[in-house]
């Protein structure tokens, strides 16, 4: 695909991505003004990304390595290097609270909507820290999944390498005793680039959920986070051969 074609895909894309936002978001206002109703927010915003990658015309390969038991909690933790990562969670079954930096709130209206159906964090507050794991904490004891990017955002300057995972997911895992499953999006750093520009090239994506990772098979956080960091790029290296050394 040209780069005139991209572009004009791209404006597509971003105009699809706005019209149906307008589009749900009466409904998830409701849900968030009605006591209790928060969930099925959420649960049009699964809807909204799984109908978005249709509309765009891009083709989601879905991988399960375990299998994932419904209305069981867990906290899922993908790698991060596109802008096109938070819409793919949205494949993620049951319900999830996804854990996001602060700024977000700041988006017209989907900011609204991620403060009040999400967690915020702000990273460089140690005191927002505390508050999202205690958030995140009560979402998992209520039965909901948590869905983290662990490397605190789109740092990696040279994809698919990650860059080391933040240990307050790991902690949070081992505390709670919640199985973590480690989330590998192979190729959304080839579709939308980290670099500036926003042209999407149109291509196939692939989400691989891994197996289970239960905390109590490990001794400690630490141990926890590299194996699910081994998972995970293992899985990126074998989808992209050549690129990353």
């Amino acid at each position: 695909m040209n780069r005139i074609l991209r572009r004009i895909y791209s404006i597509y894309a971003a105009v699809t991505f706005v019209i149906t936002f307008l589009v749900i978001f009466p409904f998830i206002v409701l849900c968030i003004w009605i006591p209790g109703w928060k969930k099925y927010g959420r649960k049009i915003n699964r809807y909204w990304a799984r109908a978005y990658f249709s509309l765009i015309f891009l083709p989601v390969k879905i991988e399960f390595k375990g299998k994932l038991d419904r209305g069981k909690p867990y906290i899922f933790l993908s790698n991060h290097f596109s802008y096109l990562d938070v819409a793919m969670m949205g494949f993620i079954p049951g319900d999830v609270l996804f854990v996001g930096k602060a700024s977000i709130r700041k988006a017209p209206l989907f900011g609204y909507y991620f403060k009040n159906l999400h967690i915020a964090v702000d990273r460089d507050r140690l005191k927002s820290r505390a508050e999202t794991m205690r958030q995140a904490g009560e979402a998992l004891d209520a039965g909901s999944g948590i869905v983290i990017f662990p490397e605190g955002g789109i740092f990696t300057k040279w994809p698919p390498q990650m860059i080391p995972f933040k240990n307050g997911a790991f902690r949070l895992a081992m505390e709670k005793q919640i199985p973590v499953i480690p989330v590998t999006l192979s190729y959304n750093h080839l579709i939308l680039p980290d670099d500036g520009q926003f042209l999407l090239s149109r291509r196939s994506a692939k989400m691989v959920f891994h197996q289970a990772l239960n905390p109590a098979d490990f001794v400690s956080d630490e141990l926890l986070k590299e194996r699910c960091f081994a998972t995970i790029q293992k899985q990126l290296d074998l989808d992209n051969p050549g690129f990353g050394s």
